[in-house]
């Protein structure tokens, strides 16, 4: 069955994915005679851009740390090229189908029980996406504004007053926490950000209206990347010990010149956050089916391009800031890039700027993360209802709280990363697109792309079940 690809701007919607009845096509939302023009191509490259790149730039020099350079280019290459690979599937069955909803190729290819297993996923991996992102505004927000409102007095008044209290326990009635300026308290900030600024960017309806918000967000993420490679040769090797950090705690370091040599393999436990830190790094695929049906001329080919040319820029700016993060660091990278920075270099300008960037490009990618989470929770819980604003607006409200509750109880981004990454990131990523390429795809079995699709899903059960494996040992060894 093929469908008119001019039309399906008017068979997707958040949540109003077309009913599918045998060859019918009924769009559950229409706009007249003629459909409204469409984002453009280099709106939709930025906006799948930023749904590709986010967090997950800050953990990838702690992977090439655990995995050696060689390691990690081959890791890194391995999954980017699957990620478009699974991508063409889904966009051939799209074609196939006439279904533009990856929740309604769910449930072709395994009835009800596929769609709420894809349904499920697609909820539980933009929900962990998007806690790790406000993790980060938890934990740097407050750093950012302390060093810009005062970046001398507040650490030489810490230390004064520790070192008091130390030497005389007749004073312990005075209390430290006043000197704490209420932009101090991250889980304060977060609230305010969150109420702010990513709650009124998810209201909006249609996912096109972002683009603006992520061409900012990748030139933020560019200039971090030229940050990482300038600040190369600011940090010596071995690191200084005993340096203190933008919040006024100590972080000793034992470095030793042994350890400024770059290591092309490496393997330990640590290793096992790899795999899923880089599979949540290019999960887009939530997104992808909602930009297509909002692209101007949508066809299989030009979002296709759309789709390489986004994963390619991705890959570059990936490689290049885990490149140089652990060539700065090495041994001692951070499963959070930026705190590296924080300790080593808190009141360097390029850093401060860096990390208010940084800031601001995870703030904007939320809402668009936010999309296709909530689709999939409507299409769920509503089915095909037409839009409605107290749907919308019930179901934005709850996915958000949930989010920021999470993002409040995480102790460690590396745990988001890691159970998030080697479970529905990796169902959603290999999994998925291959399984139903198999299950709905009327070609002979052969060929090539039912062969991709074989490799695809035994590739991403491996590499789930040995990931998730890993990092239970690891947890398991640390506790």
């Amino acid at each position: 069955m093929s469908i008119n690809r001019n039309a399906t701007a008017d068979l997707c919607s958040e949540g109003v994915a077309g009913n599918i009845e045998g060859n019918e096509v009924t769009p559950l939302l229409t706009y007249g005679s003629a459909p409204p023009k469409g984002a453009s191509f280099a709106s939709s490259v930025f906006n799948l851009m930023n749904a590709i790149m986010g967090s997950g730039i800050l953990g990838l020099a702690y992977v090439m740390a655990n995995t050696g350079i060689l390691g990690f280019c081959i890791l890194l290459l391995l999954v980017s090229t699957l990620a478009a690979y699974s991508i063409h599937l889904l966009l051939k069955l799209c074609d196939q189908t006439g279904i533009n909803s990856y929740e309604e190729l769910g449930g072709r290819a395994l009835q009800k029980p596929g769609k709420v297993l894809v349904g499920i996923s697609i909820i539980i991996q933009n929900m962990g996406a998007m806690s790790s992102y406000l993790f980060i505004l938890k934990s740097e927000l407050p750093a950012a504004i302390d060093s810009f409102l005062n970046p001398e007095s507040i650490g030489w008044v810490r230390e004064t007053l520790s070192a008091h209290f130390s030497a005389n326990k007749d004073i312990s009635f005075l209390n430290l926490s006043q000197l704490h300026a209420w932009y101090e308290d991250g889980r304060l900030l977060l609230v305010l950000v969150t109420l702010c600024v990513v709650l009124p960017l998810s209201m909006l309806p249609k996912i096109g209206f972002l683009s603006y918000t992520s061409s900012i967000a990748f030139f933020f993420m560019l200039y971090f990347a030229i940050v990482v490679v300038v600040k190369k040769w600011s940090i010596p090797c071995p690191l200084p010990h005993n340096v203190t950090t933008l919040s006024g705690a100590f972080k000793i370091s034992n470095s030793s010149d042994s350890e400024c040599t770059p290591k092309l393999f490496a393997i330990s436990s640590k290793s096992g956050y790899a795999i899923p830190t880089m599979a949540f790094s290019f999960l887009c695929h939530t997104a992808i089916l909602p930009i297509y049906c909002e692209l101007d001329r949508p066809t299989k080919a030009r979002m296709q391009n759309i789709t390489n040319i986004s994963i390619g820029l991705s890959f570059l700016l990936y490689l290049i800031s885990a490149l140089f993060g652990y060539l700065t660091f090495y041994a001692h990278v951070d499963s959070e890039l930026l705190l590296g920075y924080d300790a080593y270099m808190p009141r360097d300008i390029m850093v401060m700027v860096v990390r208010l960037a940084i800031l601001l490009a995870v703030l904007l990618t939320v809402p668009l993360i936010h999309f296709p989470a909530r689709k999939a929770a409507i299409l769920l819980l509503f089915g095909g209802r037409p839009f409605s604003w107290l749907i919308h607006i019930f179901a934005t409200l709850i996915i958000l709280g949930g989010v920021l509750l999470l993002a409040i109880v995480v102790p460690d981004i590396r745990n988001v990363f890691g159970v998030v990454g080697s479970t529905t990131s990796t169902l959603l990523l290999f999994v998925f697109p291959g399984m139903f390429y198999l299950k709905l795809n009327t070609g002979p079995l052969r060929s090539f792309d039912s062969i991709g699709a074989i490799l695809m899903v035994v590739v991403g059960v491996v590499m789930g079940i040995l990931s998730f494996s890993s990092i239970v040992i690891t947890w398991a060894q640390n506790s």
